[in-house]
């Protein structure tokens, strides 16, 4: 079963509304159970240039990943997948990893599988907000979201407090988080509460991290349809 790029762009109807709910990005990930399944200890990876991506200047983030996305972590042979989704709870990116990967690292990919058309201009790529827990919660993302003009709504984990409190006034100021805002995050949570409802997401039967991204795509396709 292939894998739809992009499940916003089947539902023209909604175009408007969906660019106006894009000024709220939800960001989560969702690590479900692996079934047993021997990876292999690497594969090769296609072409960096795909002619069935969306945007040929872009990179891809749907390739087959080496080893087929399946990873170690506490649970054992786990996968994860990377969920971004509107004010709404309706999906707008999906990027699926090895359960080990870490979750800030795997921003730029989901943020790269944003693709909203609109009837007059160019597709919009770039939410007005981000939403998401303490695990985006680094220097780095931070200073990404601020280069591209998104507001970071990231509360700082207590680590980073107290780095900056034992550092004094070499520390920096700490950073703003709208906490009124960030209250709208468990929409991701309930998001992938509904995904969670489908068997062959919670439990991984997959081989191919690839099917396994389209059985998602297809939740989030029904997703939309019923909004």
């Amino acid at each position: 079963m292939g894998a739809p790029a992009h499940p916003v762009a089947l539902d023209n109807v909604e175009v408007l509304e969906v660019d106006q709910w894009l000024a709220l990005l939800i960001i989560g990930d969702l690590d479900p159970y692996t079934q047993p399944v021997t990876p292999p200890p690497s594969l090769p990876t296609r072409s960096a240039k795909s002619p069935n991506h969306k945007n040929r200047d872009r990179e891809p983030v749907h390739n087959e990943p080496a080893g087929h996305g399946i990873g170690r972590s506490r649970g054992g042979l786990t996968t994860k997948v990377h969920h971004a989704v509107d004010g709404r709870g309706r999906p707008l990116a999906a990027v699926v990893t090895a359960g080990q990967c870490h979750d800030g690292q795997q921003l730029k990919a989901v943020l790269a599988d944003i693709w909203v058309p609109r009837e007059v201009g160019r597709p919009r790529t770039t939410p007005d907000a981000l939403l998401a827990d303490k695990a985006y919660s680094s220097a780095a993302t931070r200073a990404d979201l601020r280069a591209r003009r998104i507001q970071a709504v990231i509360p700082e984990r207590a680590d980073q407090k107290a780095n900056r409190k034992r550092k004094g006034s070499a520390g920096g100021r700490p950073p703003v988080t709208d906490f009124e805002k960030y209250k709208k995050r468990n929409v991701v949570e309930r998001s992938f509460n509904l995904l969670k409802q489908w068997r062959a997401l919670a439990t991984r039967y997959d081989k191919h991290a690839t099917i396994y991204r389209g059985a998602v795509v297809l939740a989030a396709i029904i997703v939309w349809l019923r909004s």
